[in-house]
């Protein structure tokens, strides 16, 4: 075999199968674009889509080298010398290009001329069905087939996303490593798999049954640690290059030799996998949380601090671990260099979080594993009261010989849930696996450290506040002067952050030492922190001042305006329209309202009348406007319709309308319905497939626009000379003098063009006329080649000219029914003409009008159409 370093190995796989046509991509991060997956677990995760045939792959095939994360093998992580949480994926791909008969020779030609690998030690596993594998490897490839085995769906069948059977490679280690008898029988540690060929073909339904995809994939994964252990000659993935430069920073750091004592060869081992884990999911954007992927990195953090504690350091731990990571790995992922301070940051911070927690908890938990196993309730007071994860207790229990009743920990815990469910989320299932990984760094230190900001902009349009902080984009600054733009945060503000369609307050935040004008508010992090978007216009502000902030009343009370208003016509649609409208966005300002929803159809101007009308019944009413928070279950039972952009909890709050309009709604609200004033609605009209969207006014801006409305049907009136009541009738009168005049004019026109086209017809020569006509319309050009086509009997017109203002070239030809029979078409005479005047024209045999903005190639195109027709007249036999 040919002994490889880690950068080598990387550029040796992805430079075979470029060399074989695949297209070489970056790593996708290890936070997936799947809610259903937590992490990335593997290289076909960002080609998911592809595979599934719901979107078009740019490339048929390609290669990755792909960091992954598996959190099944957290448990025994150190236990063992082949398993990690966090590893690189060596794969190929194909996205319905090659299958089989590609991938398997592919596959065997990079392990035994590439890496070298003993072909006479490599094993195979395949699915027990898969003859056609079995074919291909013994025939094509040469693998004996008593090298070959057969194992069942638990072994060589994938079944995560697109499913299918697979092949497993296996390189045998020796004798010295276990008994014969292949993988099948011999043991892992003898027969390591190095690479798995997955033959991607089924989707499988709900129910289980098993269904063709669109198109036949390949996928296969190679451990990159797995195959450099091999390579190099360890037996061991944490004695290859890659990863015993982190373990010997392990060492040194903890003053532990490695291979000295096996207890702490398994801590050693721990810290080596955490620390490069953890440093790859800080760089990803994950941080630490009590949920989804921010549990598991919160987890990784606590367990390599555990386990430095058990080899006897009390130091900090994870800022060695991430640096030898970023020096190890740093060239082949430059991300982790880019934020290596910033990992180091909230690494330290976790730990320095758990380690207060560990000497709290330590103690109490030595008394109580002193008296026996623990209890459930114990293990819950650790948790709850000291923070002490449950994880580590059961760990720390069974290295004593105890147990820890989990199933009655998990009871308390969910009656903890029980009685905390207005502090709770619910975000769904896609969001919690998010927790927290899209919040910028500079705003989980601010959440970190200040806690979310208070919002009272509900009841108080003026408070007083702290400056928490100034931001100068994510720079931290501690002080900002006249003329400088700052993001600024507060302790609490009435000023509400852009969401749910209402847009954010404006308004002033004054210091003894200088006031901001706030031109928008908007959230750094959903539901926690807001943001004023500032300029300081006069003297300084400095954080930690004491502030008064203070909204824009009046802008506030047109937007409170609108957004109830916006409740009213998504009742009234609801009711005039069907139950089937659901909304699909809004906006909310201080001047409009914008409201869009689902239906599947335009709304005639009557029925957007009725719906006007039913809003503004509401309005007359003045009912009283109800705002309460209640559990989501209760606000379901009464019927309330979700809002719009957002996301609820288990306790949601809900805005009663008057009688008839029930929402559940973050934003701000008027007290009663007459506050919002008449309605208007501007109009309705699409915005794509089965969305519609409505534009409306309230209040003053109603009574404006209804002022400037009466204002120009007053001028009308002046001009038709007649009452504003008589204008309709009078432009009714006035349009069908008009279409008198227009028939007349016509007619003319018609008589001249009859005229015109007897004296064009003689002009014909060989049965095709091409003329110049100047100072025409389209449609003038239109009329005039079906008269003198008619005239000539048979033959092609062509006739182009300059449009009456002279800026634009049109065109018309043409065709005789005859000569379209025997295959002249006016499409094709036209279509290099139309082109060349920078147009197009239509696919119509008989009768075709074009043209465009290029008036100076008039005379080449008519030269390229009288060449066309002359051809094409030629051809059919139709001279003279």
């Amino acid at each position: 075999m040919k002994p490889m370093t880690a950068d080598e190995l990387r550029r040796a796989f992805l430079g075979f199968f470029e060399a074989k046509g695949h297209t070489p991509l970056p790593s996708s991060s290890l936070v997936p674009n799947d809610p259903s997956l937590l992490l990335t677990t593997a290289g076909m995760v960002q080609f998911k889509p592809y595979m599934l045939g719901e979107e078009k792959p740019p490339w048929p095939r390609a290669t990755t080298v792909q960091k992954c994360f598996r959190t099944t093998d957290i448990e025994i992580i150190g236990t063992t010398t082949r398993h990690l949480t966090f590893f690189e994926m060596l794969g190929n791909f194909s996205l319905g290009d090659y299958f089989k008969e590609k991938a398997i020779p592919l596959a065997w030609e990079l392990a035994t001329t590439v890496f070298e690998l003993d072909p006479e030690r490599i094993w195979v596993t395949v699915f027990e069905t898969d003859d056609e594998s079995i074919e291909i490897w013994a025939n094509d490839v040469g693998v004996p087939r008593e090298r070959i085995q057969r194992r069942g769906e638990a072994d060589n069948f994938w079944a995560m996303g697109p499913h299918g059977p697979c092949s497993e490679l296996y390189y045998d280690r020796g004798p010295e490593f276990g008994e014969e008898g292949g993988p099948a029988e011999g043991g892992e540690e003898r027969y390591v798999e190095f690479w798995n060929l997955v033959f991607m073909q089924y989707n499988r339904a709900e129910d289980g049954t098993l269904t063709e995809l669109p198109q036949k994939n390949i996928d296969t994964g190679a451990g990159q640690e797995r195959i450099l252990a091999l390579l190099q000659g360890e037996q061991s993935v944490f004695e290859t290059d890659v990863l015993r430069r982190i373990l010997a920073v392990a060492e040194a750091t903890t003053g532990r030799r490695y291979g000295a004592d096996p207890k702490a060869d398994v801590s050693l081992r721990i810290l080596a996998d955490h620390g490069r884990a953890m440093t790859f999911l800080l760089a990803d954007g994950v941080l630490p949380t009590n949920e989804g992927r921010g549990y598991v990195l919160r987890r990784q953090i606590r367990r390599a601090v555990r386990h430095a504690r058990l080899l006897g350091f009390e130091g900090e731990i994870t800022g060695p671990l991430v640096d030898a990571t970023v020096e190890t790995m740093g060239d082949a992922y430059p991300d982790v260099v880019r934020q290596h301070d910033f990992v180091r940051q909230m690494a330290a911070r976790e730990e320095a979080r758990f380690g207060e927690t560990l000497r709290r908890g330590l103690d109490m938990l030595d008394d109580l594993l002193g008296k026996g196993d623990l209890s459930g309730q114990d293990a819950f007071f650790l948790h709850d009261t000291l923070g002490f994860p449950v994880e580590v207790t059961a760990e720390i229990a069974a290295d004593r010989g105890r147990s820890v009743d989990l199933a009655g920990f998990k009871e308390r815990m969910e009656e903890q849930r029980q009685r905390a469910r207005k502090a709770r989320e619910a975000t769904g299932a896609a969001a919690a696996a998010a927790g927290d990984g899209a919040v910028a760094p500079v705003y989980a230190e601010l959440l970190d450290a200040s806690g979310p900001n208070e919002f009272v902009g509900y009841t108080e349009p003026v408070t007083t506040a702290r400056v928490v902080a100034l931001l100068d984009k994510t720079e931290s600054i501690g002080r900002a002067e006249a003329g400088r733009k700052v993001d600024v945060i507060l302790d609490r503000t009435p000023f509400y952050a852009e969401s749910g369609g209402q847009v954010g307050d404006n308004g002033t935040i004054e210091t003894a030492d200088g006031a901001l004008r706030v031109h928008d508010t908007v959230y750094a992090v959903p539901g926690k922190l807001i943001l004023h978007r500032a300029e300081v216009v006069s003297g300084h502000v400095a954080v930690g001042s004491e502030a008064t902030a203070r909204i824009d009343v009046a802008r506030r009370e047109r937007t409170r305006r609108n957004h109830t208003g916006t409740h009213l016509l998504h009742w009234a649609l609801r009711d005039v329209l069907g139950d089937h409208v659901k909304q699909a966005g809004s906006l909310v300002s201080p001047d409009r309202l914008r409201f869009d929803f689902s239906h599947y159809e335009g709304v005639p101007a009557e029925i957007l009348a009725r719906v006007e009308a039913q809003a503004n019944e509401e309005v007359f009413t003045n009912g009283a406007v109800r705002v309460y928070e209640t559990t989501k279950e209760h606000a379901e039972s009464i019927g309330a319709i979700a809002f719009f952009g957002d996301k609820y909890g288990e306790i949601v709050r809900v805005v009663e309308a008057g009688d008839r309009s029930v929402e559940l709604c973050g934003g701000t609200h008027v007290n009663a319905l007459g506050m919002i004033g008449p309605i208007k609605v501007l109009g309705e009209s699409s915005i794509g497939a089965n969305v519609r969207r409505i534009e409306a006014l309230t209040a003053t801006a109603t009574l404006a626009h209804i002022g400037s409305e009466e204002a120009r049907l007053r001028r009308a009136a002046e001009l038709l000379r007649v009452a504003p009541h008589e204008v309709p009738d009078s432009i009714e009168r006035l349009q069908g003098k008009v279409k008198e005049l227009q028939d007349e004019l016509d007619a003319a026109r018609a008589r001249q063009a009859a005229g015109e086209a007897k004296s064009l017809a003689t002009q014909a020569t060989n049965g095709v006329l091409v003329a110049r006509r100047d100072g025409s319309t389209p449609d003038d050009l239109r009329r005039l080649a079906l008269v003198v086509r008619d005239e000539m009997g048979s033959g092609v017109v062509a006739l182009i000219g300059a449009s009456p203002d002279g800026t634009k070239a049109g065109l018309a030809v043409a065709v005789s029914s005859d000569l379209q029979a025997k295959g002249v078409s006016a499409a094709e005479v036209a279509g290099e003409a139309a082109r060349t005047l920078g147009g197009g024209t239509a696919r119509n045999p008989e009768l075709v009008t074009g043209g465009g903005p290029k008036v100076e190639n008039i005379e080449a195109a008519l030269g390229q159409v009288l060449n066309k027709a002359t051809e094409a007249v030629a051809a059919a036999g139709a001279g003279g």
